[in-house]
């Protein structure tokens, strides 16, 4: 748990960055097929609430009393559970006039705009930590978010589909068709994923942009844990935590 917006944080081992920002190949299909083997009903119902795994960890990071930024906040139960556990000064922006609505219903304090317009109406370093959860591969411009975010914020979170997880690599590789997974459960029509990316992607632009990373965690075999090597592979969901460097 975060005991100070401020306070020094190592960050994810250098080695562990380089290895996943590296382009070389890290599947092939006879390693996909082998993963398959592996997989039991038994892993994806490991008693993780898979929805809102990401909940706990983003709770922990929040200091008592600490302000938030919920950019993409929905029907706002992550703010509304973060001010009640938190004690956290919340504010969402949300684009969905529905789950705005929903919002203050909630009582969570909400902004209705949309996020590629970027975050001008907020100061720079105004909020403790700024929370993009599962919004990122919906987003028109991407990187402009997350250079807000990170302008706005101490910190930020940034959570995501992995679009290289094996199940999705094996059905596009076999059927030929747009995967539909647990976690990208839309058909190529109906989906809001506009920039989907994968764990290397991601941390690729981290180096690149010269961004901190200070924690990762994934959703792997139904289970939420800290990130490892070869998880670019086997988990369906990824969490960062950033800061500028």
């Amino acid at each position: 748990m975060l005991t100070s917006p401020n306070a020094p944080r190592p960050g994810l081992a250098p080695e562990v960055l380089r290895r996943l920002a590296d382009s070389a190949p890290d599947a092939s299909l006879e390693s996909l097929s082998a993963q398959a083997c592996l997989d039991t009903p038994a892993a994806a119902d490991s008693g993780t609430d898979s929805h809102r795994w990401q909940d706990p960890i983003i709770a922990g990071l929040v200091p008592s009393g600490g302000s938030v930024l919920d950019l993409g906040c929905g029907h706002g139960e992550l703010l509304a559970g973060l001010m009640a556990k938190r004690q956290a000064c919340a504010q969402g922006v949300e684009l969905d006039q529905e789950a705005v609505l929903n919002c203050i219903a909630r009582g969570v304090p909400v902004f209705h705009g949309d996020l590629d317009e970027g975050l001008s109406g907020f100061p720079d370093a105004s909020v403790d930590l700024v929370i993009l959860e599962e919004t990122l591969q919906t987003l028109h411009r991407p990187i402009r978010v997350l250079d807000e975010m990170l302008r706005v914020g101490h910190r930020g979170v940034v959570s995501f589909p992995n679009f290289a997880h094996w199940r999705v690599r094996r059905e596009f590789a076999t059927s030929g068709r747009m995967p539909v997974t647990p976690a990208l459960p839309h058909h190529w029509h109906n989906t809001p994923n506009i920039h989907l990316c994968s764990i290397r992607d991601f941390v690729a632009w981290a180096v690149a942009a010269r961004v901190r990373v200070l924690e990762a965690h994934v959703l792997a075999d139904g289970q939420a844990r800290p990130l490892r090597d070869g998880d670019n592979l086997v988990a369906e969901e990824a969490l960062f935590v950033l800061e500028r460097a």
